[in-house]
């Protein structure tokens, strides 16, 4: 589904405000950005006046209550980071609440307390770490699980490894003798997937953040546009594979691309083509600029931008989670409430102007809702060696 000249105009001139020429291809650029923690530029609001009018429209926001959240979900992401150092080997999670715009951290130890509550954040008490929950969905990782289990995840909250199993399949024997391992594997509590029979699946149908690349007759989105190339969906093709972009023309190959595991790759860029520190708002919202890759915590809202059901957004329900899918397990993805469709895999989750992640897969879809999962970018970045760009 390609976007109107009238789209790819105004990208163009948002750009150029920017001072960085190019069009709504991904392709190479240079970049001083460091890719782990890249700097947040100041600017006079949270976010633009399309993320803006987004939140309002989809939260049910007045335009000072949007902007005000914003705000509030950007200072939590900076006292999360000085909370976790703060709590040290103590820290069993964290969560934002919007009702209240405060960050809630967990901690195990009551030592920790003072110091992370000197940090700004809200603190309770956890019977287990945060290290201690990772042990064990990495010992249930391990498993091989069966169709009916649709996956798993920490839940900072309860202190529990969650594990989801589809309705009415909990007493098939193979269900049974998987959960009966993972309980055995540490604190795990068994819950109903969301999404009735349904079990997440890839959103592949199928260089701006968003637009459409084929591989093949596989259409997927591109992700963020990183220092020679864009990242995207593991799923979506294979290395070596050719890639073609929204007009059809050459755009380079996939470097580098891991499904199942993890769902991310990445592809260069050439044949005249560049990338852009851009995420397309399809009409619903302006482009947005990147302007790093802070990681917003549970309970933060965050936008998605795909090539089929272009901008949607909804909130961070939990991280580090294990999504079961037919062809294996994918791991350390972050689940949200934001819609997608097949062909929006590899595209552009986005929290203000802080890239997320590229979406992997989920259940339901744009009318009805759903849920969907997405691969953190930091670690697609951490593992290829890649330098996100930035505005």
């Amino acid at each position: 589904m390609h976007r109107s000249r009238v789209v790819r105009s105004g990208l163009s001139a948002l750009l150029l405000f920017g001072a960085l020429a190019g069009t709504g291809a991904a392709t190479a650029a240079a970049s001083d950005t460091p890719s782990t923690s890249p700097a947040v530029k100041p600017s006079a609001k949270p976010a633009s006046d399309g993320v803006l009018a987004a939140m309002q429209r989809d939260f049910k926001l007045t335009a000072p209550q949007a902007e005000a959240r914003l705000a509030a979900e950007k200072s939590a992401a900076r006292v999360d980071l000085a909370a976790r150092k703060a709590a040290g080997g103590a820290y069993a999670g964290s969560w934002f609440d919007a009702d209240s715009g405060k960050l809630t951290v967990a901690v195990t130890k009551g030592a920790a307390a003072s110091a992370v509550r000197a940090t700004g954040a809200r603190v309770t008490t956890a019977e287990h770490s945060a290290r201690q929950l990772d042990a064990v969905k990495s010992r249930i990782d391990k498993l091989k699980a069966p169709a009916a289990v649709t996956g798993w995840h920490i839940d900072p909250r309860t202190s529990r490894v969650v594990v989801e199993v589809l309705p009415a399949r909990q007493s098939d024997n193979d269900v049974h003798a998987f959960l009966a391992k993972a309980k055995d594997a540490g604190p795990v509590t068994v819950a109903e997937a969301k999404g009735a029979a349904e079990r997440p699946r890839p959103l592949a149908a199928g260089t701006v953040g968003g637009d459409p690349f084929y591989t093949g007759n596989v259409r997927c989105s591109i992700g963020f546009s990183v220092v020679g190339g864009f990242v995207t969906a593991g799923h979506c093709g294979r290395p070596g594979q050719e890639v073609r972009g929204w007009d059809n023309s050459y755009v380079g190959n996939i470097q580098g691309s891991t499904f199942p595991g993890d769902d991310m790759a990445w592809v260069n860029v050439g044949s005249g083509w560049w990338t852009t520190p851009v995420v397309i708002g399809w009409g619903t919202v302006s482009d947005q600029l990147v302007r790093g890759s802070n990681v917003a915590p549970a309970g933060s809202s965050i936008c998605r931008s795909g090539s089929t059901s272009h901008w949607h957004c909804g909130t961070v329900l939990g991280l580090n989670e294990t999504i079961n899918y037919a062809d294996g397990a994918v791991y350390e993805a972050t689940r949200t409430n934001v819609c997608a469709e097949p062909g929006d895999s590899g595209g552009s989750f986005i929290s203000g102007d802080q890239a997320q992640g590229v979406t992997s897969g989920g259940w339901g879809d744009c009318a009805s809702g759903g849920e969907t999962w997405f691969q953190p970018v930091n670690e697609i970045l951490g593992r290829y060696g890649l330098t996100l760009l930035t505005s």
